[in-house]
């Protein structure tokens, strides 16, 4: 029997990189997962990635700031499967700029992902979870939604943005005994840092206490926490998930 046996899960941004990760993760604890992203083709390889592992998951093309796309993806997943019990609001896109040089087209862009995204979706599943009275909602915010950074101001404020939303979520729902939590990862090893000069890495694994960057699975453990029983009794926190970088 697994953590999640029985439970279905919907993870956003999850054909690639660390959203992949936390839908692995989910599958192999029992959950069936509903692969979400932006094209049928990245979603569908996905998918077909973690059936291959002998896992049960459903993908489904879904633009997040888009409330009918939502819409869509909720029946498509309810044809199939009566319950969504999980979200995972990973979906997020950057578009990095120093204030001063910053357009509002990728102020917009990432507002909408990544915070207008997360408040469509919690609002169309939660009646679902309402109705079961049970729900797990895991928001994957960042660091510098705590801290802020430079060059990063719409990045920042999306994410800071969805910690408050996550708090909010958590109030209003826990009658219900819905949890919501979110996640602040640090420098997390993906393709993009893996590209970094090596002189930049070492400067920000020095402001590491683990002087290390984390990986995918770092994330999707303490994601798979929070969407299991064992995680009852915790709602409206923020988890760091970064070495000790940033410690509150």
């Amino acid at each position: 029997m697994g953590m999640l046996d029985k439970k279905v899960a919907v993870v956003t941004g999850s054909a690639q990189g660390i959203g992949k990760a936390i839908a692995k993760k989910l599958a192999e604890a029992g959950a069936t997962v509903v692969i979400v992203d932006r094209t049928i083709e990245s979603s569908t390889e996905a998918a077909e990635e973690i059936k291959a592992l002998g896992f049960a998951a459903l993908p489904i093309q879904c633009d997040v700031a888009n409330a009918g796309e939502i819409d869509v993806m909720i029946k498509k997943v309810q044809e199939t499967y009566p319950t969504i019990d999980i979200l995972v609001n990973n979906a997020g896109v950057t578009r990095d700029n120093l204030l001063m040089r910053m357009n509002e087209q990728d102020w917009d862009l990432v507002m909408n992902i990544n915070l207008k995204g997360p408040f469509l979706l919690t609002k169309a599943i939660a009646p679902i979870m309402m109705r079961q009275r049970w729900g797990r909602i895991i928001n994957v915010a960042s660091v510098v939604g705590l801290m802020g950074n430079a060059g990063q101001a719409n990045y920042a404020s999306s994410k800071g943005g969805l910690i408050a939303l996550t708090k909010s979520v958590a109030k209003e729902f826990a009658s219900r005994n819905i949890t919501c939590n979110a996640v602040a990862p640090g420098f997390i090893e993906t393709p993009m840092t893996a590209k970094l000069p090596e002189k930049v890495k070492e400067s920000y694994i020095a402001a590491i206490p683990l002087s290390r960057f984390g990986t995918s699975d770092d994330v999707a453990n303490v994601i798979l926490f929070l969407a299991s029983d064992a995680a009852g009794y915790v709602t409206g926190q923020v988890i760091g998930i970064d070495g000790g970088m940033f410690m509150r």
